[in-house]
């Protein structure tokens, strides 16, 4: 009788798991896809743009720069660590499902049986990537707070939330990895008790070697351990999935669509705009100049706010690393001038979050008195980008700050008038005589026939 009511109170307990955890699985998987897909809406309020051509070329730029990192091995070291990061933390959490499965249905490593000799195998090269995993991240630490390389510790990244961003999810995947590895070498030594609840599995390659740390612990303490790590780590994984929509780490999936969607132009062949090319043309044959229309819709030149960007601008912005390679790059930010073309990239992605939030306030689009121009990023920064293209070319993810640079340059220009005098008297004389030069057509064919 004794037996019977313990049976039941421990399968009573395993039914509450078994609730508690598809309560905190639903929350946290409806709580991601809701953010998503404001993140979507967002990027998707930009205007359109075509970026479905020569797909062949498109899957191998994902290939190559998303999947295979080929930017980032510029600096082989660094490229190495990341890539254990990144592959190892992806690869490593296939073994969620098992987890999932094992806390739905109320099991423990529940495909043991299934995969047999292969099973520990498996475990043991996760294993493995979380070692290297938390080696990298420990790595990047010190690189980011003791040796303080340079383009992780300026301007934009020196203080506040993208710096503690940056040194939360090194911690927060260190805490997982560790999880994962003590879980593991509690489950041997409960195994090694003969614990019906854990079956055998063999031998596992890194958590053999931690679990004589637990040897001399009693069976409850032991499951205590593995239990709580067990909850912990995948509790982890769900707050670690829920962080990343609001972490410059969402790039660990918008890195993919965004190298997918990159420019396929050669780099520095600018977006004229046709309007602009007609007003030229029209100039010099205004024979061709259609009849004027009183209610002809006026073009918006260049970009004043997130709304007037393309919507790869956008996912640009989401994209982000934030690992300074643009800013590293670029020659005005090195030579001192107010211009970064991460904190753009920064810029734009804060700018289009507040879009969005008034957006789920106010069920629509409205004004909220600021826009990208001017509240978020300074003409002092525009004037200064060279246009050389530095930061597009590092960018190990496909981001083009200078798009956007020259989307705003833009509208300073031909919506404000807002140019310096050395430009205004270019644009006068292209105006009067079609060449950046202060001589007059006639002028120039005389100086070519007296050479």
């Amino acid at each position: 009788m004794v037996t019977f009511v313990a049976n039941r109170k421990q399968a009573d307990m395993q039914v509450v798991q078994q609730v508690l955890f598809l309560l905190i699985s639903v929350a946290a998987i409806f709580l991601f896809t809701k953010k998503i897909m404001e993140i979507r809406r967002n990027i998707l309020l930009g205007r359109d743009e075509n970026l479905n051509d020569r797909p062949n070329e498109r899957w191998r730029n994902l290939m190559l720069n998303a999947l295979g990192q080929k930017k980032m091995f510029k600096n082989p070291l660094v490229a190495v660590l990341h890539l254990f990061v990144y592959a190892g933390f992806i690869i490593i959490n296939i073994e969620i499902l098992e987890i999932i499965l094992d806390g739905v249905l109320g099991k423990h490593r529940l495909f043991v049986d299934t995969l047999g000799a292969l099973y520990p195998v498996l475990i043991g090269i996760f294993e493995l990537l979380a070692l290297s995993v938390l080696i990298a991240c420990v790595i990047f630490l010190i690189r980011r707070n003791i040796t303080k390389v340079q383009r992780l510790n300026k301007g934009e990244l020196s203080a506040g939330w993208p710096r503690n961003d940056a040194n939360l999810i090194l911690t927060f995947e260190i805490v997982l990895m560790s999880l994962f590895l003590i879980m593991n070498a509690a489950d041997l030594n409960l195994q090694s008790a003969g614990n019906d609840h854990y079956p055998g599995t063999g031998s596992f390659w890194i958590s053999s070697w931690i679990a004589p740390l637990f040897s001399s612990w009693s069976e409850p303490a032991l499951i205590g351990l593995e239990r709580t790590c067990w909850w912990l780590h995948i509790i982890g994984i769900f707050v670690f999935m829920n962080y990343l929509p609001y972490s410059k780490h969402l790039h660990v999936l918008l890195a993919f669509p965004n190298a997918y969607y990159t420019r396929l132009e050669q780099k520095g062949k600018m977006a004229n705009m046709p309007e602009i090319q007609q007003e030229v043309l029209y100039m010099m044959q205004p024979e061709l100049a259609p009849p004027v229309q009183a209610e002809a819709a006026v073009p918006k030149f260049g970009a004043r706010d997130v709304l007037d960007l393309s919507w790869k601008n956008l996912m640009d912005a989401y994209s982000c690393t934030e690992c300074g390679r643009c800013s590293a790059a670029c020659p005005a930010n090195q030579t001192g001038k107010k211009l970064s073309p991460r904190k753009i990239m920064m810029d734009t992605r804060d700018r289009i979050e507040e879009v969005g939030r008034l957006v789920n306030q106010k069920k629509e689009i409205t004004e909220s008195g600021k826009t990208l121009l001017h509240d978020y990023i300074t003409v002092e920064e525009l004037r200064a980008c060279t246009t050389c293209n530095a930061c597009v070319e590092e960018c190990p993810v496909g981001i083009s700050p200078l798009d956007i640079i020259l989307q705003l340059r833009r509208n300073l220009v031909m919506e404000e008038s807002n140019a310096p005098q050395e430009w205004n008297m270019m644009f006068g004389n292209i105006e009067n005589n079609m060449a950046p030069w202060k001589f007059s057509p006639d002028d120039r064919d005389a100086w070519v026939n007296a050479q």
